[in-house]
């Protein structure tokens, strides 16, 4: 039961009228592994059974690229640059501070010259964001 006990979930499924099975995965803590796609895989097939449906199984990692979807994913980011796409077409770039079913929480940092001053001065603000505000939510990837 070791091998169940790895901190995954299930981060999206969808079965196809042609019984092609596709289920995304992540891990809590950490990145996953070709050995816990193998592991999901192997626990699904032993569940179903070819002799009564006929299924094409694929078991893969959610991605970098893709937008955050559940909430443990929203929690294995606090920290993290995200960017955000809002429901009004707006977009917003901040770090995740916190995530909870409801809303989420960011801090955002913006340039903005003072009215009768020179320079400009850094703003940096912690806004809380309803989730029904937001359309989608990618993970900054950055090679600094």
């Amino acid at each position: 039961m070791d091998e169940l006990d790895r901190g995954l979930f299930i981060v999206d499924i969808s079965i196809s009228s042609s019984m092609v099975i596709n289920l995304e995965i992540d891990k809590e803590n950490g990145n996953v592994a070709i050995d816990d796609c193998v592991s999901v895989s192997r626990n699904v097939e032993h569940n179903l059974d070819r002799e009564e449906v006929d299924f094409e199984l694929h078991v893969s990692s959610a991605g970098l690229d893709k937008p955050l979807r559940v909430l443990p994913q929203f929690l294995k980011n606090v920290g993290r640059e995200v960017a955000l796409v809002m429901t009004d077409g707006t977009k917003k770039t901040g770090v995740l501070l916190e995530a909870a079913p409801e809303h989420l929480v960011v801090e955002t940092t913006r340039s903005e010259k003072p009215e009768g001053k020179k320079k400009k001065e850094i703003i940096v603000e912690k806004e809380t964001i309803p989730m029904t505000e937001i359309k989608e939510t990618k993970i900054v990837i950055s090679f600094k």
